[in-house]
């Protein structure tokens, strides 16, 4: 089968990524090509940038470009307690496994503002288990990330965080996890005691600990396949056995090397245990 000729703005972009890689060391080169595409369509259309190679121009011969281009890059789609039935299913699957070790390492990977950090770190606080966790919170952008440490939301979107908490089985009233100043809502230090917030790409950077869970939920769809097996693989050698994985509402292991050497917890939640003598 002949393989349909790239067209001059794909050539254009693999210029870009490959540049962007060989000076930044940032790797974009194996995410999906169709949302990255559309993302540095819409960079370029807000910049008033005419084709790819001025794109190009202008990001290798200013560094303070980076930033901008990096926000726009990456997806930071997210909430607290998003699909709230996945949390209920941790809250009532694997936390009676967790709470049978002294001390628990929880890699949360692609954790983009946060939002999904202080939701484990509540779930854990409520379950008695937070004081023996530490939970690595980990991207690619160090922007994010800053924000993600911060543990400050907008106050508008509680509301509809607190349903989800409640959706999620949540113990208490969420106002308790947070103070209301102007239009902010600012999250309990408390919550952030035990999280290591720190900068890992998932395209280059390899393992740096044994953990017990991993999570990364919504970060594969971006990838392609020769990335995602790469990823698939850094998780199984990271965790370890009987570790839990979990994944996104639309990520899977199956067709993976590795999904013979994981058993579904729950059906449908995308959390996997990693089987004993694998």
């Amino acid at each position: 089968m002949t393989l349909p000729k790239p067209t001059l703005e794909d050539i254009e972009i693999h210029l870009l990524l490959e540049g962007v890689y060989q000076y930044y060391g940032y790797d974009f080169r194996n995410y999906a090509l169709s949302s990255l595409k559309r993302r540095i369509q819409g960079f370029m259309e807000l910049e008033g940038l005419a084709n790819v190679s001025a794109l190009q121009e202008r990001l290798l011969h200013n560094r303070a470009y980076l930033e901008r281009f990096l926000l726009a890059l990456t997806v930071n789609v997210t909430s607290m307690f998003r699909d709230p039935s996945f949390y209920h299913a941790f809250r009532n699957q694997v936390i009676p496994f967790l709470q049978t070790y002294p001390f628990i390492r929880i890699w949360h990977a692609g954790c983009s503002t946060g939002e999904e950090v202080y939701s484990m770190a509540i779930l854990l606080q409520e379950e008695g288990l937070y004081h023996r966790c530490r939970i690595y919170a980990t991207d690619t952008n160090e922007k994010v990330l800053q924000n993600a440490k911060s543990g400050i939301f907008s106050l508008k979107l509680m509301q509809e965080y607190t349903q989800l908490y409640l959706k999620a089985g949540g113990k208490k009233s969420f106002s308790e996890y947070y103070t209301a100043a102007y239009d902010n809502a600012i999250f309990r230090a408390s919550l952030r005691e035990n999280v290591v917030f720190a900068q890992h790409n998932l395209a280059t950077d390899s393992s740096f600990n044994e953990f017990n869970v991993i999570l990364c939920r919504n970060v594969l769809i971006y990838f392609n396949q020769v990335l995602q097996k790469r990823v698939h693989e850094l998780f199984y050698n990271s965790l370890g056995t009987f570790g839990i994985l979990g994944l996104g509402r639309q990520e899977s292991i199956r067709f993976t090397p590795y999904e013979q050497y994981y058993e579904e917890i729950v059906k449908g939640e995308k959390l996997y245990k990693k089987i004993a003598g694998s």
